[in-house]
């Protein structure tokens, strides 16, 4: 991975993994993928793999083929096992409906305890896409920089 690989790949579960939440169905979509989103971030936070992925679709595309599905999960899983613990400030996540599919923007701030490089911590800006996928919204893409 990259310079800010590990961080990014954490932003990015984080903000997708919540989207798939079953216990949602008749809040608005718009809800849900916000609840998701929230659940995301504490999943990753909790170091619990499956549970961060859990919204993403298998074809999840992170920054352009930097980051899959598996290798978050995985991600997810060394901090876990390193026993070094990601936390994660969430802004307020923006929702808008663009046809059939959903757009999220919002903010992250992620910091960490020993053991992890500094330079990744920091403040991100994420956009990330959402689609339908049976009766659930599942997250297919995003992408992360960091926020000036």
């Amino acid at each position: 991975m990259g310079k800010y690989g590990m961080w990014k790949v954490a932003a990015v579960a984080m903000s997708l993994a919540l989207a798939g939440l079953g216990g949602c169905r008749h809040a608005p979509d718009e809800t849900r993928v916000r609840d998701a989103i929230a659940a995301t971030a504490e999943a990753a936070e909790g170091g619990k793999a499956g549970d961060t992925v859990a919204a993403l679709t298998e074809d999840f595309d992170g920054n352009a083929g930097q980051l899959d599905r598996r290798s978050l999960a995985n991600l997810v899983r060394v901090f876990a096992l390193r026993g070094q613990k990601v936390h994660v400030l969430m802004g307020p996540v923006d929702v808008d409906r663009r046809g059939e599919r959903m757009t999220a923007t919002f903010t992250v701030t992620l910091t960490a305890g020993a053991g992890v490089l500094p330079e990744n911590a920091g403040a991100y800006v994420v956009e990330t896409g959402w689609r339908r996928e049976g009766g659930d919204w599942r997250c297919f893409t995003a992408t992360w920089k960091r926020a000036l």
